[in-house]
């Protein structure tokens, strides 16, 4: 049987729940036993697909798509999923399932459903028992999906929450239901520290426990979230005050990576208090623990450092482009060197155009993912700047789009050439929507998404980056480059560099001179900190050799 970990945070959001639910299935695989991982997003939106990533943050894409179907006949397919998926990947190497994501909007159409076909035929449907019951047939058949030795669940949102109240009442009837070491309850809190006092205060995290309790939870774990490491007479007011021992009481301050965070929990004994609790029997941790701590060390030691100028339309919150953030680290990591990203807004280009010249500061150019029409411009203007400037450059999906416009404008001269996206009365619309995708009305978990075959050509630096002519990667989009302007622009030095199997649509483009290249997929979602995507390490690796050149003919 699985035993089960739930992960709920208090105080505020944006704690780092995510990392944490991740690091604490990371040290559950120092033992040996196998993890999956949930979370519970409690908004009405059926999945994230359809959230502004200024608000929400980034939305991952699995490998897989899931046919939800809440009743018979009535199936919406899932593959876009919350942005915690990606740390749970990349901390513990297991492809997520979009099954594993909850959402309110998922549990009350199930709910709303079944009674318009007439599941609940003489009864009145309320939040208890029936949406609390829906959320535990969720969570148990998602565990049971892999049937895992522990699967960790994470709540979203802050307890207190109106909207997270139905899930912690489903929690609590599992925990009744299942035995006592069968689930173990972990409630991350912040505890801030007031520099005018010198202290920590922790009766944030006293209100936010009485919140649990008042709901007939009591945490078996309290993770004190805070800039520094807790010392132990914060932890024992902590016990004293939120009724668990001092050594259930678990620091986790800032860091220099995140990847050292299951090694810090590990030398706080959190490992060892999870196995005692959920009477787990575990192997020695001592050989994975090791090739972890081998992998961190690479992140926190570097010989180089390359500065990135990531350019786009979400650049308020970071966290719109976490993962490629994290596949620029691991590259990084890999070839010993130092990533310093630096966030910028594209419309600043627009408002003056002799801002571009900041670009020539930076070592690589990023164009990322993004939709609809403000900053487009800038973004071209971005694109043309690096071609001109042989700037290295890599352009993701919405990003090599804008990229190949560039082009257009830029080697061709069709200064009018643009996306239907962006403006559909344009005279060359030299990126459109894909011929499926033309009579399809409904927006949400439409677009092309989840793993595809492309075959790669022979001698591109695509090629050079996978060493193969086949490869699988994530896609996430409507529009493509159209292949008649395509063609004109092979003519003037652009090169197309891998294709989709199925629908030979257009995946790669890389210019002859210089290392600017757009892909149409998202490699970011498949790199790991121990296998960083292909794409980006030859992107750093062009990079470090461009600087070693410059370097070179300075001398």
């Amino acid at each position: 049987m699985v035993k089960y970990v739930f992960v709920t945070g208090g105080v505020l959001s944006g704690i780092g729940k995510g990392v944490v639910t991740a690091s604490i299935g990371k040290i559950f695989q120092f033992r040996g036993l196998t993890v999956d991982a949930m979370k519970i997003d409690p908004y009405l939106n059926v999945d994230p697909g359809t959230l502004n990533p200024i608000e929400h943050g980034e939305v991952f894409v699995c490998e897989e798509v899931w046919r939800f179907q809440p009743v018979p006949g009535q199936t919406f397919i899932i593959a876009e999923v919350d942005q915690d998926f990606g740390t749970y990947e990349r901390f513990l190497d297991v492809d997520m399932h979009p099954q594993n994501n909850i959402t309110s909007g998922q549990i009350y159409l199930s709910v709303v459903l079944k009674e318009r076909f007439g599941e609940y035929l003489g009864k009145t449907v309320q939040v208890i028992p029936h949406v609390t019951s829906e959320i535990k047939k969720r969570i148990i058949e998602a565990s049971h999906r892999r049937n895992p030795d522990v699967f960790v669940v994470e709540v979203g949102g802050t307890v207190g929450d109106i909207e997270t109240m139905p899930y912690l009442e489903a929690i609590r009837q599992l925990r009744l239901e299942l035995g006592r070491s069968w689930t173990v309850l972990v409630h991350v809190t912040l505890i801030p520290y007031l520099g005018t006092v010198g202290q920590h205060k922790t009766k944030p995290t006293q209100h936010s426990v009485k919140n649990l309790q008042s709901m007939g939870l009591q945490p078996d774990i309290i993770i004190g979230r805070s800039n520094k490491p807790l010392p132990e007479d914060v932890k024992e007011k902590i016990s004293l005050f939120c009724n668990v021992p001092s050594r259930a009481v678990i620091s986790d301050p800032d860091l220099e990576t995140i990847y050292d965070l299951p090694l810090i929990f590990e030398e706080q004994g959190l490992g060892e208090l999870l196995c005692q609790l959920l009477e787990i029997k575990a192997n020695s941790i001592n050989e994975k623990i090791e090739e972890w701590r081998t992998l961190v060390e690479r992140f926190k030691n570097h010989r180089e450092l390359v500065n990135i100028a990531m350019i786009g339309k979400y650049c308020k919150i970071i966290d719109s482009y976490i993962s490629i953030n994290e596949a620029l680290r691991h590259a990084g990591a890999y070839l010993g060197t130092k990533i310093r990203l630096s966030f910028i807004e594209s419309e600043e280009f627009e408002e003056d155009p002799m801002r571009l010249s900041v670009l020539d500061n930076y070592d690589g150019i990023l164009l990322t993912p993004g939709f609809g029409v403000r900053g487009v411009e800038g973004m071209i203007m971005s694109a043309q700047y690096a071609m001109r400037k042989k700037i290295p450059l890599l352009g993701i999906c919405f990003g090599a789009q804008l990229l190949f416009i560039a082009f257009i404008r830029e080697f061709i001269g069709l200064r009018d050439a643009n996306s239907s996206e962006v403006k559909p009365d344009a005279a060359h619309l030299v990126v459109d929507l894909m011929e499926e995708q033309k009579n399809i009305q409904a927006i949400g978990g439409t677009m092309k998404l989840s793993s595809k075959r492309m075959r790669v050509i022979r001698g591109t630096k695509l090629y050079k980056a996978y060493g193969s002519t086949e490869i699988v990667e994530r896609f996430r989009h409507r529009y493509q480059i159209v292949p008649a302007y395509a063609k004109m622009a092979e003519a003037k030095g652009l090169i197309i560099s891998a294709y989709g199997e199925e629908d030979n649509s257009i995946c790669g483009i890389e210019l002859e001179d210089s290392w600017i290249v757009g892909v149409q997929f998202h490699p970011e979602f498949k790199s790991r900190p121990n296998k960083p995507s292909p794409v980006y390490l030859e992107y750093i690796r062009n990079i470090l050799g461009n600087k070693k050149k410059k370097a070179e003919n300075r001398i």
